[in-house]
């Protein structure tokens, strides 16, 4: 007897999904570092996801000798920036010719297989190009390219309103330069504050690797065992990115910078289902969540590099 698509369903669920998880988030180095890193947070619901920002000092604070009077005035430290829910999905489609085709157990299973892998591979790269973002797509992730214009409004703050809310941009720097990159990674640094990792396109790392004495070009192990290429940078791993988009250098503080995703969609699986009007079995894997910053100053970033 041929499998049902209630057995197909079921080992598509336990042995298929796993590995598209893990793979999907093993394949980008962004995505892998936030989602091993403390970057990846669940979330269990919200009409929106808020992260607090701690943007000013206590007024409330100083020095005083004997019986002065000390200030108790409260004046606001703390506020939050509001993130949207942002969705992302993948369909995996199987038609009453296909099953004809590939019938039998085994054909069928092996043709599942190839369709996840599909929607595998096509969620990874949507989310990866999601972290880059400029906003032409208000339903994409509020991505880096969309922070570093320092001329929108991030997490509900406008950029043009507040300074603090500003990436540390280098938009007039076009020729890579040791001494450029110094400048801009330490612009978002504060005392031990600093940036953990640059990420950037493959020509500008090439420019990078050429720009340092044999000596100099040292590798973060662990960077490399994942399989990316790195080279490090006043401590930290240069890492390449295929969706970094041309001109671009990023260093980021990832204290700073987290993927927020809902528990009950963190690459959920729709089961196969027909429609009334249609030969065609349709499943689909959804994503839900949201690209959140806390401190866009602490954040460096390169957008006119001509490698």
């Amino acid at each position: 007897m041929a499998l049902s698509y209630d057995q197909i369903n079921a080992i598509t669920q336990k042995k298929f999904l796993p590995k598209l998880y893990d793979n999907i988030f093993d394949s980008n180095p962004l995505l892998q570092r936030m989602k091993k890193g403390e970057g990846y947070k669940k979330l269990d619901g919200g009409t929106s996801i808020m992260v607090p920002l701690e943007y000013a000092q206590d007024s409330s604070a100083g020095t005083y000798s004997g019986a002065d009077v000390l200030s108790t005035v409260d004046n606001e430290v703390f506020t939050a920036a509001e993130y949207t829910w942002k969705q992302y999905y993948a369909n995996i489609s199987i038609t009453g010719l296909d099953k004809l085709k590939n019938s039998g157990d085994s054909q069928i299973i092996d043709f599942v297989k190839s369709k996840v892998k599909n929607a595998e591979r096509t969620l990874a790269d949507q989310l990866g190009t999601g972290l880059f973002s400029n906003g032409t797509d208000a339903k994409a992730l509020v991505g880096l390219r969309y922070a570093a214009a320092n001329s929108n409004t991030i997490g509900g703050i406008a950029q043009s309103s507040y300074s603090f809310w500003n990436v540390q941009k280098d938009s007039s720097t076009t020729t890579l330069s040791l001494a450029a990159l110094k400048t801009n990674y330490e612009s978002a640094t504060i005392d031990a504050d600093k940036p953990s990792v640059g990420i950037t396109t493959r020509a500008i790392h090439n420019s990078f690797w050429n720009l340092l004495q044999p000596q100099q070009r040292y590798t973060d192990a662990k960077t490399a065992s994942a399989g990316f290429e790195n080279i490090m940078f006043m401590g930290i791993p240069m890492i390449v990115d295929s969706h970094c988009p041309t001109s671009h250098l990023f260093f980021l503080n990832e204290k700073y910078v987290s993927l927020y995703v809902h528990r009950d969609a963190d690459m959920k699986f729709l089961e196969f289902k027909a429609p009334i009007n249609q030969d065609v079995e349709s499943a689909k894997v959804l994503w839900a969540g949201a690209l959140g910053y806390s401190n866009l100053r602490m954040i460096g970033a390169f957008t006119a590099l001509t490698a």
